[in-house]
């Protein structure tokens, strides 16, 4: 092997380490835009998260605290992802949730910074949401640990 060959496979997989290897472009999804169709519709801040995998600084979302009835939605396509009822407080900084509404969601694993996570995206129009950990409380032992930017909140309405 060439040292130039060599040293240019080094380097990729040192960019791979560091950054890990975006989702596949071939990803099929229930809604699909453009990323001029993304940054239009979305706010800056969703943008970054949703559509860039970034994350919201700790104890800034507005769900962090919100613990009325009702479901935590995807924030881009409105898909509801989970119940009030699996909210609890992680002490994260991050809306945390122990257990995710049937087909809400897909999973891909992540080697960004330089740790194996897991991702968690909206099954319909594939916005990056958080990440789930196996560190959470019973029944599940699972953390789903969301960026409140990538969620929107909807009360249940009163009863009649």
């Amino acid at each position: 092997m060439k040292r130039r060959t060599l040293l240019t496979q080094a380097g990729l997989a040192a960019l791979v380490l560091a950054f890990g290897i975006p989702r596949a472009e071939a990803d099929i999804f229930t809604i699909n835009k453009t990323m001029d169709e993304w940054k239009a519709l979305l706010t800056p801040q969703q943008f970054s998260v949703m559509r860039e995998e970034g994350t919201e600084a700790p104890w800034t979302s507005a769900l962090l605290d919100e613990h009325r009835k009702g479901v935590f939605s995807c924030g881009a396509c409105d898909l509801p992802v989970y119940k009030s009822e699996a909210k609890f407080e992680s002490g994260t900084g991050w809306p945390s949730f122990f257990d995710v509404l049937p087909g809400a969601i897909g999973k891909v694993e992540d080697n960004s910074l330089f740790a194996a996570r897991t991702e968690v995206h909206c099954s319909r129009c594939g916005g990056h949401l958080g990440h789930v950990f196996d560190d959470g409380p019973k029944p599940t032992g699972l953390r789903y640990c969301m960026n409140g930017v990538a969620l929107q909140f909807h009360p249940s309405q009163a009863s009649s």
